[in-house]
């Protein structure tokens, strides 16, 4: 006993002294592999190694289907006196044993039996219990892997298909397809669509289904809906052995109030906050975590870096962000308690995002954040040690919400909003934006992209087509929820799988081959990304025609040799013969992309291939092109002399 104190471990301990301090500090990153449930095979020693915080409980045991759920039979002890940490080993304790920890509170009284806030996997819900699992893989994706660092550059194409696991695809009955019948269909759709990512909505274990997977409660464990936690590695290495990147969608802004869950965990507001004016979310009804505390930093931080390190994913989608930062989100006055200077951001929420930040792009190579921030925070995408909060990209909730504006919009008025368009572009870099037409904007009556659109079904398909076209054109990285690319008409269900037979008509096949093909242009073309966040990359033509609703600009690799790309929109759905755009190099320009192409179900209207300029000044620029601009689309356009 002597010898494993002097070593820093005390015995029937995973936890050392100094994983106490980094934890008590609230720095450590790695409490996935201290508590929890561990199996442990060694000689003459099986069984499982049990760990849990509850600092304020007076007796804490291990529940299960292997003692007859028993408190008596297996209580835990507490090693290191001031640590919390509850601990003990059961021998013969197998792989898919369920258990939960009944926990009995200071002055004897009783909670509910709790789950474990570490587990890896949990029972299939309804069932609240947590199961003993083993994550052990060989994984299969090193060539993935190893060029990571550079597909995962900010200078690098990102196109993300924003994806509900639960509704992308369903069996022919109406259940669900499990992680590893998903994985083969949604790696070849996603590579034969062009995108270079998968965004999944929160695969955590969550108890309530239509939560969409926002009110987590397993920071460790994928939902056992879809199958097993190797389940769900398979889809990750399938997809990566297909070229695409995974995403994950992480909360760490709040949880819900299950009484088998975090909240009130041993019988005080352990990691959440008392007073309910900071612990109590009024939107969503649910836990804020008291980011103030130690333990609970280390709590999160683990949870990101686990799904980084254990299941390879390329990056996170911080949620709700803006309700961290904020003391009065969503508050009256009254409701919300001031900082110690008296203001209203949240201290210990940007401290614990920066630290979030600095863990991640410090342990892992090539991955990337992006926070879902709604406000002018300044910062959000700036280093930590130059004062941002060190996130890689934000979503531009601002292009999103004046793009759906204008599209709306009858063509005929949209002269009058003509802003909309143009005002983007004025603070397009003051952050490393990613445009998002997320699964927020098709819920709650909002209808779907398609139904958004004005006009007859003809017109609805050429503004979808063009505004899809104009976000890939827009600098910025690029995001779309699963159905857009094809034309989904509902509103997203997610009872229901998407409308798949709407691509045997020939608009929606379209459609859905306009979006390949635009993945594919942007992924072949440096000039429509590696300057997605840098000002010399993006050149007005001409944005002042709001008579005619059309804008021109290009698209340039910053610090390269020309090689631009001319984007020109016709935001009406009448054609533009003999219109003429400056542009910057003479010779032949190539129409390298048409959304009125009629592949892609629109009238045919072009430029036969190819315009050249001639020496006519405009618009600043010694040479011009005579074009013809099809309705309600798009043009794609490089000149001869560039690079491809």
């Amino acid at each position: 006993m002597e010898k494993n104190i002097r070593k820093g471990i005390m015995p029937g301990s995973l936890f050392s002294e100094q994983d106490r301090y980094f934890f008590r500090e609230g720095t450590h990153r790695r409490l996935y592999e201290k508590l929890g449930a561990h199996l442990v095979r060694e000689e003459g020693k099986e069984g499982v190694h049990f760990g849990v915080w509850a600092p304020n409980a007076e007796k804490v045991s291990v529940i299960g289907d292997f003692n007859g759920w028993d408190p008596r039979r297996n209580p835990l002890e507490m090693p290191w006196s001031d640590s919390g940490i509850w601990e003990g080993f059961i021998p013969g304790v197998r792989q898919g044993c369920l258990y939960k920890f009944r926990i009995q509170g200071r002055g004897g009284g009783s909670l509910p039996d709790k789950l474990d806030p570490f587990a890896f996997f949990s029972e299939i819900s309804p069932g609240t219990a947590s199961v003993v699992w083993d994550l052990s893989k060989e994984w299969e994706d090193a060539e993935w892997m190893a060029t990571r660092p550079a597909t995962g550059s900010l200078a690098a194409p990102m196109s993300v298909y924003e994806v509900h696991l639960g509704s992308w695809r369903r069996s022919p009955e109406g259940t669900f397809l499990n992680y590893r019948q998903i994985a083969p269909q949604l790696a070849d759709y996603v590579r034969e669509k062009g995108f270079t990512h998968v965004e999944l909505l929160p695969v955590m274990e969550h108890p309530f289904y239509g939560s969409w997977g926002y009110q987590t409660l397993g920071y460790f464990a994928p939902t056992s809906r879809w199958g097993t936690p190797q389940d769900f590695m398979f889809l990750i290495e399938t997809l990566h052995k297909a070229g695409i990147g995974v995403l994950l969608d992480w909360v760490p802004s709040h949880f819900p109030l299950d009484p088998h869950g975090l909240a009130r965990f041993d019988g005080t507001h352990l990691y959440e906050h008392r007073d309910p004016r900071q612990g109590f979310h009024p939107d969503w009804k649910s836990a804020i975590f008291n980011y103030g505390r130690n333990e609970v930093r280390s709590f999160l931080l683990s949870s990101a870096c686990f799904w980084l390190d254990l299941y390879h994913a390329d990056g996170l989608r911080v949620d709700a962000v803006a309700s961290m930062l904020y003391l009065d989100y969503s508050r009256k006055t009254g409701e919300w308690i001031p900082n110690r200077y008296g203001g209203r951001e949240n201290l210990d929420a940007i401290q614990f995002l920066r630290q979030l930040n600095a863990a991640c792009y410090g342990d892992f190579e090539g991955v990337q954040t992006v926070a879902e921030e709604s406000t002018a925070w300044p910062m959000v995408t700036r280093p930590v040690h130059v004062g941002g909060l060190g996130f890689g990209l934000k979503w531009n909730m601002g292009w999103m919400h004046d793009i759906l504006e204008y599209f709306q919009k009858d063509p005929i008025h949209r002269k009058y909003r003509h802003d909309r368009l143009t005002f983007t572009i004025w603070y397009a870099f003051s952050e490393n934006f990613l445009l998002p037409l997320s699964h927020d904007e098709v819920v709650y009556g909002k209808g779907s992209l398609f139904g958004k659109m004005p006009g007859d079904a003809w017109k609805k398909f050429a503004n979808l087509r063009l505004m899809l076209g104009y976000q890939t054109g827009h600098p910025g990285k690029k995001l779309l929820f699963m159905g857009g690319e094809f034309g989904q008409v509902r509103e997203w269900d997610h009872e229901r799988e998407l409308d798949w037979a709407l691509l045997e008509r020939p608009e929606n096949a379209g459609l859905a081959r306009w979006v390949g093909d635009l993945n594919r242009f942007l992924r072949e073309t440096p000039a429509l990304h590696e300057g997605d966040f840098d000002a010399s990359g993006f050149e007005w033509v001409d944005f002042k025609d709001a008579e005619k609703s059309v804008v021109a600009f290009l698209r340039k690799r910053p610090g390269k040799c020309p090689d631009p790309v001319l984007v020109v929109c016709n935001f009406t759905p009448v054609p533009r013969f003999d219109y003429r755009v400056g542009v910057p190099l003479p010779g032949m320009w190539r129409e390298k992309l048409n959304s009125d192409a009629k592949e892609y179900g629109g009238s045919g209207l072009g430029n036969l291939g190819n315009v050249e300029s001639v020496p006519i000044p405009f618009e600043g620029f010694d040479q011009s092109l005579s074009l013809s601009l099809p309705p309600l689309a798009i043009l794609f356009m490089e000149p001869e002399t560039g690079e491809s």
